[in-house]
């Protein structure tokens, strides 16, 4: 029981750091409609400003500068990039992300080298917070969730409860009417775009002290970001959140218990094979779930794909 206090709190923690990094993607989604593959270079942005403010100023400053920092450079790439691309389709977009994905990693690489950066927890959150049968909890783990969920319920509130909102949400629909309301719908846009990826940057903030600081992260994250609104549904901020929950959750317990496919398999009726000879079905029944934790969001997006393609919280199309 206290293993699975232990990974719960450690999903938790993966999860909502998981759904930081996919929710300024979604908004951008929702908005716009652009797959941004350079989202999770931003979110390594994030990280390296905050390191490089951090060695003047602490990490706390760098935790409210790297961000927006970060949000303005997003906002010049629609103004001065994204905007001009948009127009000719998707598929020039993503050519555009997955270049500018490819350009910031080397700008990092070029001003940081390609060593890891020596970028620590702060110091006043370096202690346990509690422990569970001897598993100590680190306080900033306790921190990372409360940033987490209070960036999750600012968001909601902004976009359901405010004029702000209202005027997002619309212009995602209406934008003509929108427009000749008096709103500057390009600005609208574009202070989105800045916004989602100033939230990741946040992420990169945050989680670049506990999963190193280097320029691969973005490579690390990057692909599993796509999945986690795969699976929530494309456009869906609750899609996000319960998606990113699923897969932190799902990749911590696979990590954690020692399940052999054998036993898997024959509680489920199949019997081992008399021939153990051919490698593939010998490694079929030898594999553990440690050595598939990593892939176990894929396949789960690929049965989300086949019984539900539009997400768990995707709308259906009309």
């Amino acid at each position: 029981m206290d293993l699975i206090l232990v990974n719960l709190i450690d999903g938790l923690v993966t999860g909502l750091l998981l759904f930081m990094l996919s929710a300024g993607l979604t908004l951008i989604f929702s908005m716009m409609g652009v797959l941004n593959f350079a989202h999770a270079s931003f979110y390594m942005l994030g990280a390296y400003f905050a390191y490089q403010v951090s060695l003047f100023l602490g990490f706390w400053m760098g935790l409210l500068v790297a961000p927006v920092i970060v949000g303005i450079l997003g906002a010049g790439v629609e103004r001065y990039g994204l905007r001009r691309v948009h127009q000719y389709g998707h598929v020039p977009e993503l050519i555009f992300t997955f270049g500018l994905a490819l350009l910031i990693e080397e700008v990092v690489q070029f001003i940081w080298g390609k060593d890891q950066m020596p970028y620590a927890v702060p110091e006043i959150l370096q202690f346990t917070a509690f422990s569970i049968a001897g598993n100590s909890i680190p306080a900033y783990k306790i921190f990372m969730i409360f940033i987490s969920v209070a960036i999750f319920i600012t968001l909601l509130y902004v976009l359901t409860r405010t004029r702000v909102g209202m005027i997002i949400q619309a212009a995602l629909s209406y934008p003509r009417t929108v427009e000749a309301l008096g709103h500057n719908v390009p600005l609208v846009f574009m202070g989105v775009f800045g916004v989602g990826t100033a939230l990741a940057g946040v992420a990169g903030v945050i989680a670049g002290p506990v999963l190193a600081t280097f320029p691969g992260m973005a490579v690390v994250l990057g692909s599993i970001v796509f999945v986690t609104i795969v699976i929530g549904g494309l456009g869906s901020l609750w899609g996000a959140l319960v998606a990113s929950l699923l897969i932190g959750w799902i990749t911590t317990f696979a990590k954690s218990y020692n399940v052999r496919m054998e036993d898997i398999l024959t509680g489920l009726g199949v019997q081992k094979p008399v021939d153990m000879s051919e490698s593939l079905i010998r490694d079929l029944w030898t594999i553990t779930s440690p050595q598939i934790a990593d892939i176990l969001p894929y396949l789960l997006m690929v049965l989300i794909l086949v019984f539900r393609p539009y997400g768990l919280f995707g709308k259906r199309d009309a």
